[in-house]
């Protein structure tokens, strides 16, 4: 826990580990897929988004939040899972992405539908369309997030076999944002992203 412990000790909010995962290099698994722990990725110094939920989580539960995650799942199986916090204002996130778009939340959601709402417009692209999405607690995973040395298929696994809520859109929105995405590119800026 050596690296997670160090990393608590310089990042203690949710806005300074949005901002260090995101300058972290991004995971683009070009020579073989991993899913590492918090400890191994930190390690590392690389992360994919479900790497870089571990590591928000390992980091911010030194701080008293609990290790959640907000998995969504899109139409063309391309799925994304976000570290989710609550604050005194709201629903957060944090999250790592290619794409600036899929990055956290600044915690001023109501309710977790309406945060994955925030996510829908830029998780459109070519193919991309959320259909479900669903809270997990890391522990209910029973896997070593923290620290394994082993890649964490079991937990992928895991959250993939749990039911998630249907995220109800219409297709005359949906198909006039890939529309705007396909001549335009991804949106840049959204009004409650991280900085």
């Amino acid at each position: 826990m050596r690296f997670i412990l160090e990393a608590a000790k310089k990042y203690t909010t949710p806005r300074a580990v949005q901002q260090f995962v995101a300058q972290m290099p991004y995971n683009s698994e070009k020579h073989i897929e991993t899913l590492c722990s918090a400890e191994e990725s930190l390690r590392r110094n690389t992360g994919h988004c479900l790497e870089a939920a571990f590591i928000a989580a390992a980091i911010l539960e030194q701080h008293g939040f609990e290790p959640c995650v907000l998995s969504m799942e899109s139409h063309d199986y391309l799925d994304h899972v976000v570290f989710l916090f609550r604050a005194s204002s709201g629903w957060g996130t944090i999250g790592r992405s290619r794409d600036k778009g899929l990055h956290g939340r600044k915690p001023v959601f109501s309710s977790i539908k309406q945060l994955v709402n925030s996510y829908y417009a830029p998780y459109i692209d070519k193919t991309g369309r959320i259909v479900r999405y669903e809270v997990f607690h890391l522990d209910e995973t029973q896997s070593d997030w923290r620290t394994s040395t082993q890649n964490l298929w079991q937990l992928e696994r895991y959250i993939g076999a749990q039911k998630h809520q249907p995220f109800e859109s219409s297709d005359k929105i949906f198909c006039r944002i890939r529309a705007r995405y396909l001549k335009q590119g991804p949106l840049q800026k959204g009004p409650h992203w991280w900085p």
